[in-house]
């Protein structure tokens, strides 16, 4: 599930909102681990895409 993942996010990056909602719904179906996972994930990613920073919040809760 967590490449799957990845695949989509990388696939709607285009627009923030439709990331933003995809790594919400990302955070329902993955696993703890998975989840530690892709915070390393998303800090690289927003690092080389910095219009998509708004998605940070998103796993900061």
């Amino acid at each position: 599930m967590y490449k799957y993942t990845l695949t989509v996010l990388e696939k709607v990056s285009f627009d923030t909102t439709l990331f933003v909602n995809e790594l919400k719904k990302a955070t329902e179906r993955l696993l703890p681990h998975e989840l530690q996972e892709l915070r390393l994930w998303l800090n690289g990613y927003v690092y080389k895409h910095p219009h998509l920073s708004p998605a940070r919040l998103v796993l900061t809760n």
